[in-house]
């Protein structure tokens, strides 16, 4: 009889969902961005700021930011799963990772909220 180990990265359609809906807002957004950079007449300090301040651009900015995050998180997760296998080593790289990844993205929304 063969014992099943459960190890590493199992989740299978839910993170192969999350990452291709995560890139395709990224793309998405991203064109929304170019766009709206494209078109402003000069790009000023003041003129960013206006670009910024619209809510097409700036709900842009704020799901192009969260999905970085959660892109980045499904892919270092897995990367960590497959490829540490001391459970203390990679528990550890995975908390900073969150840490790392939370930080960022409220620094993010700062940035997004002060215009």
């Amino acid at each position: 009889m063969v014992e099943r180990t459960i190890v590493g990265a199992h989740y299978g359609l839910r993170d192969w969902l999350a990452q291709r809906i995560t890139a395709v807002v990224m793309v998405l957004a991203t064109a929304i961005i170019v766009f709206g950079i494209w078109t402003a007449p000069t790009l000023t300090y003041a003129t960013w700021k206006s670009l910024i301040g619209k809510w097409w651009m700036w709900l842009s900015l704020t799901l192009f930011s969260l999905s970085v995050i959660l892109h980045a998180w499904v892919g270092v997760r897995d990367i960590l799963m497959d490829y540490i296998k001391p459970t203390g080593i990679r528990l550890t790289l995975e908390v900073a990772s969150i840490l790392a990844l939370i930080y960022y993205a409220v620094w993010a929304m700062q940035i997004l909220w002060r215009t």
